[in-house]
């Protein structure tokens, strides 16, 4: 049996599906999904193991015209990261219309010379058949792609076909990952995200981009006996101003406590051990405009 081994990059604009299709491909959660638009901040690796092959995928950040700092660096990592890959998985969604930034990336991918791409028209399970088929029309336009795939990463439909796909596109070649290795994301950067991603839910619309989160500590405590480890985790959360701490915080701490609890739960359940997390909100004034601040906070 040929074996294969690669990376795939997952490119598109902002909330067209990525980080719920690596999920998807990888059959767990490796990035943190919401409804809101530029979610993922940095480039996220996802290991598919399979009898025959190992697919990495490379969930990237939304590509989007930028408003500052932090999005002009998001940007410059998914051009960077274009060449650095053997196939390029470039997602629409079925529900909105082709636009001018699909184009813009369309004309990206086209500079990318010798590397495949294959468009994924995701989130098929929110159309109709004369409309996706109207969009599959659509997404042909944008540029000559190796294979054109509807996907519906929630209900899993075609999922597997398209790991097909990405695979027979990778060259041969052993293993790059040992077996059972899902990310290879330190786990201090896992747990900031899940925090982010519970912070994220039941924000206001203009709060989700001024979020940031670092885990400052994560240490198993000393006095616990070997068959009750317990692990503390200490977080800061990030915002750019006094009105978004308070949003965050909520009435009481009420808000927070939440994100506390759903974030704790997350961890645990990626670490595989009880966890005691500590979260505190601090402002760091316009981080997403500041270059020290954005070095600070990992960008």
């Amino acid at each position: 049996m040929t074996f294969r081994a690669g990376f795939a990059c997952v490119v598109g604009r902002p909330n067209a599906g990525k980080s719920t299709l690596t999920n998807a491909l990888v059959g767990e959660k490796v990035a943190i999904t919401s409804s809101r638009p530029q979610t993922t901040r940095h480039t996220i690796r996802g290991i598919v193991h399979r009898p025959d092959a190992q697919l990495v995928l490379v969930d990237t950040p939304g590509f989007h015209k930028p408003r500052t700092l932090l999005g002009e660096r998001l940007n410059a990592l998914v051009l960077g990261t274009l060449g650095e890959v053997d196939v390029i998985a470039f997602c629409v969604p079925a529900d909105q219309e082709a636009g001018p930034g699909d184009r813009f990336i369309a004309a990206e991918l086209a500079e990318v010379r010798g590397t495949p791409v294959v468009a994924v028209v995701t989130k098929t399970d929110l159309v109709g058949r004369r409309a996706l088929a109207e969009q599959l029309l659509r997404v042909a336009d944008l540029g000559g792609f190796a294979e054109i795939v509807p996907v519906s990463a929630v209900r899993g439909e075609q999922v597997g076909l398209l790991a097909d796909l990405l695979v027979g596109l990778l060259p041969e070649g052993p293993a790059l990952y040992p077996g059972g290795e899902l990310t290879d994301e330190p786990e201090a950067v896992m747990a900031a995200e899940l925090v982010r991603e519970a912070a994220l839910e039941g924000v206001r619309d203009e709060l989700p981009h001024s979020i940031a989160v670092v885990v400052e500590e994560m240490v198993p405590r000393a006095d616990r006996p070997a068959d009750r480890p317990l692990l503390d985790v200490r977080a800061t959360v990030y915002v750019e101003r006094p009105s978004q701490k308070a949003i965050v915080i909520g009435r009481g701490g009420e808000r927070l406590r939440a994100v506390g609890t759903e974030a704790r739960q997350h961890i645990e359940r990626l670490l595989g051990t009880p966890v005691f997390l500590d979260l505190h909100v601090k402002v760091a004034k316009d981080w997403q405009r500041d270059p020290k601040q954005l070095r600070r906070l990992g960008f």
